[in-house]
Formats: C-alpha cells, sequence, structure tokens
C-alpha cells in the first residue's frame, strides 16, 4: 500500500515537473517573440547562411533573387548570411561564379552564430545538436529583421516555426531533407557510411538506439517542415521523402496509401518496383482505385521545380575532345558526403590497371581535376587530407586542384573533359551532371536519387556500388572512349 502511494507521488512529481517546464518553456517562447522587432512590410528575408559559399544551392539562391527583383522591383530583399559577408560581396560573388547579375542591391544581415550549424560543433547527436543551431540561429534573423515574407534556401527546416509565430508567411526550397527514410534504412541495416560511424554500425545495441533516435527526430522534422506554407523542391527523390515525412505535405496521405497499398498488393508485389511506382490495381474496385489516386495528389502548397543549369554556354561547346588533353574533371564541394576519395582510389586503380594498348595509354597520359568550393575550416582540412591521400596513392602528377574557381573557368574546364566523376550517394538532383552533359563529358554518377531518377537517361554511365571496383571500370569505358 505505502510502495503504492510512493510511486503515485513519484509519478505525480514528474508529470508536476513536466507541466511546469512547458509552462516556463511557453512564457519563455512568449518573451521571445514579445521582444522581436517589428515587421517590415514590402521586405522578403532569404536565410542562407552560407550564401557566399559557391555550390548549386547558391545558384538556386542568386536565381530566386534576380526572378523576384525583375518581378517585384520595390520589393526589399534581404539575405540572412553568415557575419563576415555584405552586400557587395554577395552580388559580386554571384556575378564571379555564377555568371548571374543581380538587377539591384540586396541587403546582408549578418548571423553571428552560424558556426551552430558546422556538423564539426556537434560530434554527437550531429542532427539534434544541428537542429538547435537553425533555431537559434532563426531567432537571431528575426531579432535584427522581421521580413514581411521568409524563404528558407537551406533546409534549415527549424526555423519555420519561429518565423510562422513571428507574423510572417513562410516559404522554401528544399535541397536535400534533414533526415530520410534511405538514412534510416542503412541504420536499420548495419551499414557504416558518413552519417553512421563503423563504431556504431558495428553495434546492435548503438544501432537500435540511433534507429529510435531517427526515427524520433524525423516525427519532430515533419511537424517543422508543416509551418511552411510553400514548399518547393528540387527533385523527385527530394519530393518523395518530403511528402513522406512532412505533414500537411502529404505525410498523412502517405502513409494511408502505403498501408492500404500493403494490404491490397502484398501478394502482387514486384522485384524492382521503385519507391514511386503505382502497385498494379488490376481487379481493384472503382472506389478503392480513386481512394489511392486521392492519396497519391501533390499537396498544393508542394511544387517540383528543378534548379537553375546555365547550360547554354555549355552546349555550344565543341564535342570533338581527340586532340586535346586527356582528362577527367570532378565538380563538386569539398563536403564529406561527396566522397571525392573513392575518386582518387579508383583513379588510381585504373592506372594501375592500364594495359599496355592504346587504350591504355590513354589511361596511364589522363588527368584528374578536382573543382569545388572551401567554405571553411572545416572543407579545408577536408582539402588537405584529400591532396595528401592523392600523394601517397602515387597522384600528385596527375591530380590537378582547382578551389573557388570563377563560372569561366568551370565552363572552360568543363569544356575540354571527355567524363566527369560524381560519387555521392543519394545526391538530391546534381546539377554538375546536368553540366557534364550539356558541355558534352560522360557523366559517371552513382546510380541513385536525382542523377538516376531525373538526370541520367538511359543510365549507361550510372554505377550503384560504392567501391573502387566499380568506378575504374566506368573511368577506364569513359578513357578509351576518348583515345
Amino acid at each position: 500500500m505505502e510502495d503504492g502511494m510512493i510511486v503515485h507521488a513519484a509519478a505525480a512529481l514528474v508529470l508536476a515537473g513536466l507541466a511546469l517546464a512547458v509552462l516556463l518553456g511557453a512564457l519563455r517562447l512568449r518573451w521571445l517573440l514579445q521582444a522581436l522587432p517589428p515587421m517590415e512590410k514590402g521586405t522578403v528575408g532569404f536565410f542562407h547562411p552560407f550564401a557566399d559559399g559557391g555550390g548549386g544551392g547558391e545558384r538556386v539562391l542568386w536565381c530566386a533573387v534576380k526572378a523576384l527583383q525583375e518581378a517585384a522591383p520595390h520589393v526589399r530583399v534581404l539575405v540572412y548570411v553568415r557575419s563576415g559577408a555584405n552586400g557587395e560581396t554577395l552580388a559580386r560573388d554571384a556575378a564571379q561564379r555564377f555568371d548571374i547579375s543581380l538587377p539591384a542591391p540586396v541587403t546582408a544581415v549578418p548571423l553571428d552564430k552560424w558556426e551552430l550549424l558546422l556538423p564539426s560543433t556537434w560530434p554527437r547527436f550531429t542532427l539534434l545538436g544541428q537542429a538547435w543551431g537553425a533555431a537559434t540561429i532563426g531567432y537571431e534573423a528575426l531579432a535584427k529583421s522581421v521580413p514581411e515574407v521568409f524563404v528558407d534556401t537551406t533546409g534549415w527546416a527549424f526555423t519555420f516555426p519561429l518565423a510562422r509565430l513571428a507574423g510572417c508567411r513562410v516559404g522554401c526550397y528544399v535541397h536535400y531533407p534533414t533526415i530520410s527514410s534511405d538514412m534510416i534504412a542503412r541504420v536499420a541495416s548495419g551499414a557504416a557510411g558518413y552519417n553512421n560511424s563503423a563504431a556504431i554500425a558495428g553495434s546492435s545495441l548503438r544501432s537500435f538506439a540511433k534507429l529510435a533516435y531517427y526515427q524520433a527526430f524525423a516525427a519532430v522534422y515533419g511537424l517543422a517542415g508543416w509551418c511552411s506554407q510553400a514548399t518547393m523542391v528540387n527533385s523527385s527523390w527530394t519530393l518523395g521523402h518530403i511528402q513522406t515525412l512532412w505533414w500537411g505535405h502529404g505525410a498523412g496521405r502517405a502513409l494511408l496509401r502505403g498501408v492500404l497499398a500493403s494490404v491490397l498488393f502484398a501478394p502482387a508485389a514486384q522485384p524492382g518496383r521503385g519507391a514511386g511506382d503505382s502497385p498494379d490495381d488490376e481487379g481493384v474496385s472503382p472506389l478503392l482505385r480513386r481512394v489511392l489516386s486521392a492519396l497519391s495528389r501533390r499537396s498544393p502548397r508542394l511544387a517540383l521545380v528543378y534548379p537553375p543549369c546555365d547550360v547554354g554556354g555549355l552546349s555550344d561547346l565543341p564535342l570533338d575532345r581527340r586532340l586535346k588533353e586527356l582528362y577527367l574533371v570532378s565538380v563538386a564541394q569539398f563536403r564529406p558526403e561527396k566522397n571525392h576519395r573513392l575518386q582518387l582510389d579508383a583513379f588510381a586503380k585504373v592506372k594501375r590497371n592500364a594495359r599496355d594498348d592504346l587504350a591504355g595509354a590513354a589511361i596511364r597520359a589522363a588527368r584528374l581535376k578536382m573543382v569545388g568550393g572551401v567554405r571553411g575550416a572545416d572543407d579545408e582540412a577536408l582539402l588537405a587530407g584529400l591532396r595528401a591521400h592523392a600523394d601517397a596513392l602515387g597522384l600528385a602528377d596527375c591530380v590537378e586542384w582547382h578551389v573557388n574557381v570563377p563560372y569561366a573557368k568551370l565552363c572552360a574546364l568543363l569544356g575540354d573533359a571527355v567524363g566527369g566523376l560524381h560519387t555521392m550517394v543519394d545526391e538530391h538532383f546534381g546539377i554538375c551532371v546536368v553540366e557534364y552533359m550539356a558541355a558534352g563529358a560522360i557523366p559517371i554518377a552513382h546510380d541513385s536519387a536525382g542523377p538516376r531518377m531525373d538526370i541520367v537517361r538511359p543510365r549507361v554511365q550510372l554505377h550503384d556500388s560504392s567501391d573502387a571496383e566499380d568506378d575504374a571500370a566506368a573511368v577506364a569505358a569513359a578513357a578509351a572512349a576518348a583515345a
């Protein structure tokens, strides 16, 4: 009897503590919101902390800013960017790196706490730490200026609730979901990768804990995404994940449709069917077909908008490269997920295996030109490690490094390349793969996500392996074709 009373008393104290924490949190949030400055009518704020970078996301940002300024010249454009950048340098970078000239100035709103977004800041519970960092920096941005329209172009969904509560209309362009069912599946399968260390992948208990963490995070992420009133995504792959994860964007319908489809069509499951493929509805009543069709419709607040790819000048380049220097190009920001190390391993392997014939001679003479952007100390450290790895493989004399090059230089490098490498798994779209094809370079890309679903068709140069052996075969084929 006394034990039961003690348990009930302890439970009551825990509930009271939770209720008090929620109340204090609500009061704190209310105080923070009241401390924000008044909304600035006629302003659109783009949340892009790394707007001074040189990747595909920045190209999308500046194309969006330019389109807005041309369509609504009276609108004042703010860009929330890490401290150190200003409106003039941002406009100059857009012109030099992407050949995009803005018709009007932009106002840079500096973010002093931008380092909270870096993975290195959160060596453990990285997703949770970055989500907290995004919310913190989102509040910092709003504390400096509250726009009438808040647009996130980087994927930090945890800024959305604050912007909505501040009275902004919220929109976003999603390049890559913060978490995806593919990431969850890799943890569940015990596969090691850049977001799942070997120590966790090799432990059943740690994998179970991380799986629970990922699933809980996905639920909260979906709730944050619900706060977006107008959402654009950059690829069919991203579209599918946002429809699955974000409430208000099809998550509920996708869940219900999946349950119905598994019940109705489980006996007729076909191997190799893609995630977005429709089941065979032969023999199903018209009513059920209409239900499934309704559940498959895209949310009116969600749109697929492919990223801008400036291929006009690239498509005019000559296709004959036989009389020029033989080299492959790799275009990607120097970040871990781009997997540049695999490209170096494959390039070294294909050189070691070169035969004693004309094609082999071409391979031995071939060079690899690594082109990419560096955003800060983490990227610099990665680049230094890649240089050291290239030296260890004996590639010091045949690998070139081109960092933060202007757009004209990028076009020149693409113009003479016989092939282009891209080894990221689940690349959300892959602007560089489009640029390879427009320039006449043979694309050698991982057989997943954007390159698989939206770009390379037929998939003659896509590879589903993350092993240097498979990539080496593709590199050899591209070099031999140009020999």
